[in-house]
This record gives C-alpha cells, sequence and structure tokens, in this order.
C-alpha cells in the first residue's frame, strides 16, 4: 500500500529563461531561450511525491485563470487528490520568474497571488485527511499561519511532519518542537541559525543548532555533496551519485517529495536520506521543475 502523503503549499507557474550566467543588479543578458513549466515548492514537492510512489494529496489555492487551470491539469495528470484545491476569484495564480545559467545555477523571483490566500480555515476543511496522514510535508511559500495550523493539526494526530524552511524565515519554538524533520539547505540554515556554512565544522554546528531549537532531527541539503544528518545525537554525510547538471531548478523539491515517501513507508531516515539523494540528482539533468522530477522505476535503477 502506497503511503498516504498530505502536502500543504504553494502551486505557481514557472517563467524560466536560459542564459549564458545570472545577470547582475542593472544587467541585461540577451540570447537566452525561454519556456514555461508547471513549479511552486508546494506543487512539485506533491508531485514529485506522487512519482516516488506517494499516495499525495495536496491542499493548495490557484487563481480562476489559464495558469490556474494548467495547474490542476498537471495535478490531475500525476493522479493526486485535489480534492481541497481551491480556486481563488479575483487573484492571479502564483507565477515565478527564473533565470538558469549554463552551470544550472538559478535565480527566482515569485509573485505568490493565490498562494497568499491559503488559510488556516483550509486545513480544517481538510482535517479528515490530514489526521489520516502517514506523512505531513509543508513549506513557507504560503502564510505562516496557515503552516502552523497544519502542523498543529498533524501534530495530535500522531504524523510524522517534515517541514522545508524554503524560502528562510524565523521558526518560533513551539512550531520547531512540533516538528519530526527539518530540511534547510546551506543557506535557509545560515538564516536560521546565523551561522554560514563553509566546511565539516559550521556544517556539524549548523545541525546541532537546530536539533537545540527540539525538532527530531535535521537534514540540511548541500547541493553536489549530498546531505547531512543529525539524528539522536550523532550525525552522518550521505553523499549523492555524481551527474551532469542541467537545472538545479527544484532539486530540493524533489529531494523533499521523495524524502516524505520514504518516511511515509516507515523506512530509517538514512536511507529515506539516500533515496531522496537519487531522486535529486535526477532532477538536475532535466530542465524545469516538475518536469524533471522522477519516478520511482528511474530512482531505484539509479540507485
Amino acid at each position: 500500500m502506497r503511503p498516504k502523503i498530505i502536502v500543504v503549499g504553494s502551486s505557481n507557474t514557472d517563467l524560466v529563461v536560459k542564459l549564458p550566467r545570472l545577470p547582475k543588479a542593472g544587467e541585461t543578458i540577451i540570447g537566452g531561450t525561454f519556456s514555461t513549466a508547471a513549479g511552486g515548492k508546494g506543487a512539485n514537492q506533491a508531485i514529485a511525491a506522487a512519482r516516488a510512489g506517494g499516495d499525495v494529496t495536496f491542499i493548495t489555492k490557484v487563481g480562476n485563470d489559464h495558469f490556474g487551470q494548467q495547474a490542476i491539469n498537471a495535478f490531475e495528470k500525476d493522479e493526486l487528490n485535489i480534492d481541497f484545491v481551491g480556486f481563488e476569484r479575483g487573484v492571479s495564480s502564483g507565477i515565478a520568474l527564473i533565470f538558469v545559467d549554463d552551470r544550472g545555477e538559478n535565480s527566482i523571483g515569485v509573485a505568490s497571488g493565490a498562494n497568499n490566500e491559503l488559510r488556516p480555515s483550509d486545513i480544517e476543511r481538510a482535517a479528515e485527511a490530514v489526521t489520516a496522514a502517514d506523512v505531513l510535508l509543508v513549506q513557507l511559500e504560503i502564510p505562516m499561519e496557515t503552516v502552523e495550523a497544519a502542523v498543529r493539526m498533524a501534530s495530535r494526530a500522531g504524523v510524522r511532519i517534515v517541514l522545508n524552511p524554503a524560502p528562510a524565515q524565523p521558526l518560533s519554538p513551539d512550531l520547531c518542537r512540533m516538528i519530526s524533520v527539518l530540511t534547510p539547505n546551506e543557506n535557509e540554515a545560515e538564516v536560521l541559525t546565523g551561522v554560514r556554512v563553509v566546511d565539516d565544522e559550521t556544517i556539524e554546528k549548523t545541525a546541532s543548532l537546530l536539533m537545540a531549537r527540539g525538532v527530531g532531527a535535521a537534514v540540511l541539503t548541500l547541493g553536489a555533496r549530498g546531505a547531512y544528518v543529525a539524528e539522536g545525537g550523532k550525525g552522518e554525510f550521505i553523499p549523492t551519485l555524481k551527474v551532469d547538471p542541467i537545472d538545479s531548478t527544484a532539486a530540493g523539491d524533489v529531494f523533499n517529495g521523495a524524502l516524505a515517501v520514504c518516511l511515509g513507508e516507515k523506512q530509517s531516515l538514512r536511507d529515506a536520506v539516500r533515496f531522496a539523494n537519487a531522486a535529486a540528482a535526477l532532477s538536475v539533468t532535466r530542465l524545469g521543475a516538475q518536469p524533471s522530477a522522477p519516478n520511482r522505476k528511474e530512482i531505484l535503477d539509479l540507485l
């Protein structure tokens, strides 16, 4: 039986320009190619989890516009449960403007639109699904009050909670104590702890500071290096697989979606991170956000 994953988060349409390098402030670079793709951290993670083998219910809001309908079509194609996807009238769907350079690095700006209208009342309407889940997966592209409402509901029901703190912002002590697994990247970890991640020592220090806030486990995603896992007073680097990157957009989202599935299957955190590393490695070899998420067979074949 597939694990039940609840994803609460954002849905965007990504407008992507491929450039030789990322422009500096005030600079215009000509010659890039343009494409569109479905995105948003919540939607990316929901679809990544579904392709990795999860039975996924997605709670989000989109605008009553062309981009919103496109998003719904994408959710249906990947067989997400969309009973709790709402249309918000008079508000645009979320849009992300993305530059991607020749090395696969990116720079992103987001107009949140309908994502800002996802409220705690929307979580209440989905209470039966949230409390019956194996894992709740949340990010921070929606109002914090909504994140907190979802986490509180899941915590009271004994549901395992994965929080991807992106984009990074302060987290309350009460929220941290309800988190089973916190998954920041290096930049997000620095915002949360004040420690710049530059070497093994600062990685370990950052993880210790996060654990001291009461989270059950901390997983620092480290790009091409893989991840550092802190759990139960111990820490370990888990390397990823070497690939030729094309586009790093949504690699972290793919990681989190795949991680949630393995945790829902009651696998160890170490094995879940190994699986998630492979999923993220595959994703950076493909252009776009949701189009880059691999299916379960592809992940297992790479492993």
